[in-house]
């Protein structure tokens, strides 16, 4: 079971979007929102806890233990027509039961939130480097793909390209057509080594949410930011690869 543990306040939120960016080939989501968080300075609402977490905890900078986490934030627009709900962690649930699970419970806080669409990040995991990562895009129906896909560089025509989508980037978006909530995810090619970190990858979906959210990330900062992300997030992530990540080829891919 999981526990959605309250951190702060729940404000009003304005027809928000659930953003989703866990570990995954090459981290690509992670390191993508993870950047999000920081440049809009959203704030923590919940964590997420489950004794089916991998079972091991971190030892901090402090030389402090901590358990792995999932976090929920939020992030509050003046003058926007929408906000945000982000979605972020230090692992994946590590099996099919678990991963349902959580998803649900996600999907079940959002909700109660007013969220009605949702967007997973990813990465596609080739064998080799990507001189310039694609973005691609699928979804639960046709309407919000081309919605998402419009007035940017994404490649809608993803079947044949990737294997089966698993973890929470694939569940979401599944499960949220039953719950009756539009999802598109977005996944950029990376380096599919368990140990290499996807940042191209991760650059170009944060070029395809510039656009279609709206957020004025300021690109500018991005590559001083990510190499800051990319040492905390191989601290906090290398020693789950194994647990959360399976090796794969062309065609595979995990959320």
């Amino acid at each position: 079971m999981w526990q959605a543990i309250k951190e702060a306040n729940v404000p009003q939120l304005k027809d928000p979007i659930l953003l989703e960016g866990l570990p995954g080939i090459g981290n690509v989501g992670k390191i993508a929102i993870d950047f999000v968080i920081e440049e809009l300075k959203a704030k923590k609402i919940y964590s997420l806890f489950s004794y089916t977490f991998p079972h091991s905890v971190f030892v901090n900078d402090n030389d402090l233990v901590e358990l792995p986490s999932i976090e929920l934030y939020y992030k509050k627009f003046d003058g926007r027509k929408r906000d945000l709900l982000i979605l972020t962690g230090d692992v994946q649930p590590v099996d099919e039961v678990s991963s349902y699970e959580f998803c649900e419970k996600v999907i079940e806080l959002a909700k109660k939130m007013g969220a009605r669409e949702i967007i997973t990040t990813g990465g596609i995991g080739l064998n080799k480097v990507p001189e310039k990562p694609q973005v691609y895009i699928t979804g639960n129906n046709k309407e919000v793909i081309k919605r998402y896909a419009k007035g940017t560089a994404v490649e809608t025509k993803i079947h044949g390209v990737v294997g089966p989508i698993i973890g929470v980037s694939g569940l979401l978006v599944g499960l949220g057509k039953m719950r009756e909530m539009d999802a598109v995810a977005l996944l950029a090619e990376t380096y599919g080594h368990p140990m290499y970190l996807g940042v191209s990858g991760a650059i170009e979906i944060l070029r395809v949410l510039n656009i279609k959210l709206g957020v004025k990330l300021n690109l500018s900062k991005l590559h001083k930011e990510i190499e800051q992300l990319e040492k905390e997030t191989i601290k906090r992530t290398k020693k789950f690869s194994a647990l959360t990540m399976k090796k794969g080829n062309e065609a595979s891919y995990i959320g």
